[in-house]
């Protein structure tokens, strides 16, 4: 049970209704995806009966699973962060650009990755809690600085031949026991690769952080009520900074998690990933207005989001559109059933 934390005007904690707010939220969450995919399993078969085919979600989506749940504790606190996509499109031109050109290797990637994530976290961090300006304003222009940073470092694709780089990648742990047999009724197994090992650590880490740390309910306190947090002794302006710091540091992971799965740099990589990272916060439950959220619920919302894109694009529905609009519909009604829970949230 995530510590959630609201603060009522007088300065008091309430933390067991906030609490209650995001496990109801979670709950939809998890019953909706669970719906969504027996749906798939039942009535469409094929692959989604493979365990495979969920391993392959989280292979493909381990990078964004990280930037959701960076994106998750900024929108908690009442912020939000639309340059995660752009830093995992530069970490992974500044990367390959290393390893290619630079003699780099997988530390140096590491360096990179982490670097650019932290640095940027810094400068916006600062900006938005110390000078007062809006998150939205500010990581928009670190957006378009990142886009045009990764322009800058190389206008054409740059794919890695680094030897060393590749084993990593092309590494597989294999889960045993969810193995399927092929048509010529050959044994294969059931595999993950290596970013989703990391991926599943950080959602368990940051977990962790939110249920049982006082910085993780500083986060919940401030995205409450500013003014009571501060009156209850929480300095508000160092949890901003804090989160937007840890949002664009675990953004530079997520880049560097994008770089082993795709194995280049391009300016394309990664578009769309912070829409796609605040879609899968809302689905997951965390509330625009900021005070409630789990991590646990936005990598469902992760799991969810790309589980109706396989849905729409099994039916039939190849183009991209399809997946755009249904996608429109299910952030639509998880909006709407937020905005229920704040109406109940409000009278009591």
């Amino acid at each position: 049970m995530p510590k959630g934390i609201a603060v009522d005007n007088r300065g008091r904690l309430k933390e067991r209704a906030a609490m209650s707010d995001t496990n109801l939220l979670l709950t939809i969450t998890v019953v909706v995806f669970f719906i969504l995919y027996l749906y798939a399993i039942v009535f469409l078969g094929g692959s989604f009966a493979k365990p495979q085919n969920f391993l392959n979600i989280l292979n493909n989506n381990a990078s964004l699973i990280v930037l959701s749940c960076g994106m998750s504790i900024v929108m908690i606190t009442g912020g939000i962060d639309i340059s995660v996509g752009g830093v995992t499109c530069l970490v992974c031109m500044v990367s390959a650009v290393n390893l290619e050109r630079q003699g780099g290797n997988l530390f140096t990637v590491i360096l990179i990755g982490l670097g650019i994530g932290l640095a940027f976290g810094v400068v916006q961090g600062f900006l938005v809690a110390h000078l007062g300006i809006q998150p939205f304003i500010i990581s928009l222009a670190g957006m378009f600085f990142a886009k045009g940073m990764t322009t800058i470092v190389s206008k054409e694709p740059v794919r890695v031949t680094n030897e060393a780089f590749l084993a990593v990648k092309d590494t597989r742990v294999t889960v045993p026991g969810l193995g399927s047999y092929n048509k010529l009724n050959q044994y294969i197994p059931a595999y993950v690769e290596v970013g989703v090992i990391i991926a599943l650590v950080v959602v368990v880490l940051l977990f962790c952080l939110l249920r049982w740390t006082r910085l993780g309910r500083a986060f919940y306190a401030v995205g409450g009520n500013n003014q009571s947090a501060n009156m209850l002794g929480i300095n508000v302006r160092r949890t901003k900074f804090l989160a937007h710091v840890l949002c664009s540091l675990l953004a530079g992971l997520g880049g560097i998690l994008y770089f082993l799965h795709v194995g280049s740099g391009d300016v394309a990589n990664a578009a769309g990933d912070e829409m796609n990272a605040i879609a899968s916060s809302i689905i997951g439950g965390t509330l625009l207005t900021g005070g409630v959220g789990n991590i646990a619920g936005t990598f469902f919302g992760v799991l969810s989001l790309n589980t109706i894109k396989r849905i729409v694009a099994s039916l039939g529905f190849d183009q991209a559109w399809w997946s755009n609009i249904t996608v429109a519909a299910m952030l639509c009604l998880f909006l709407v059933i937020q905005s229920i829970v704040l109406l109940r949230k409000n009278k009591k």
